[in-house]
């Protein structure tokens, strides 16, 4: 081919590119695992997300969630309150999760916990979040780490009856075996395919933090579950 050929596919290819990336994102938020695979799916939530519609949510898809109750040993989520009652009203089954902090005693973090979030026998188990993005800058030696877990772990499914579902991340997971040492369920986070990390199966598999839903904010994460939690 001649010169101008070339330059001929350069353009094109370049205009193609906006094309395709738009193809890409209106693609991610709308995928979702297969609901003939996996007929339990739903969402985690925040203050990030705002005020949801939580109504408009079942029809969507959405079986269940997990709603951000708690971090470290003194801060609240300001919405939890009204997700937590309004996910019930809906109809969409809810439990609450901790964000863990590496900065705290696991004594002072479960106090927190239990502090704000009631006891309900039909509620989901609840859940510990276990990543480093978000988290302060200590990182304590892996034997440190799975005592104040372990103290948490103690005082919170002492209190619900229930064991917890501790969710993780590859990275961290890899720095604190979490999935080896504590023989609990894993929600484990691995955007667009399953997960391949973890000492055990995974319950709950984060497939994406991108979903867009009628009646809520901006993206948000969405969850599939091999079995009703």
């Amino acid at each position: 081919m001649g010169a101008g050929a070339y330059k001929w596919i350069v353009i094109v290819s370049a205009a193609a590119i906006p094309f395709a990336s738009a193809a890409a994102e209106a693609h991610a938020r709308g995928w979702r695992p297969s609901e003939r695979h996996y007929p339990f799916q739903g969402i985690d939530v925040s203050h990030h997300q705002g005020r949801i519609a939580w109504e408009r949510l079942p029809r969507q898809g959405v079986d269940f969630a997990y709603i951000k109750a708690t971090e470290g040993a003194d801060h609240a989520d300001t919405r939890f309150s009204h997700n937590w009652q309004a996910a019930d009203a809906a109809g969409v089954r809810r439990g609450a999760y901790h964000f863990f902090t590496l900065c705290r005693s696991g004594r002072e973090q479960a106090a927190h916990f239990v502090r704000n979030v009631p006891y309900e026998a039909a509620a989901l188990p609840p859940a510990v979040d276990l990543e480093f993005p978000g988290n302060c800058k200590s990182r304590p030696s892996r034997a440190k780490f799975h005592r104040e877990l372990g103290d948490f772990l103690r005082i919170v499914e002492a209190h619900y009856g229930k064991h917890a579902v501790l969710y993780t991340t590859p990275h961290f997971d890899k720095r604190y075996r979490v999935s080896a040492t504590f023989e609990r369920r894993l929600w484990l986070r691995s955007l667009g395919s399953k997960p391949s990390f973890g000492a055990r199966g995974w319950t709950i598999w984060q497939s994406s933090s991108s979903r867009r839903l009628d009646g809520v904010r901006g993206r948000v994460d969405w969850n599939v579950a091999r079995k009703p939690v």
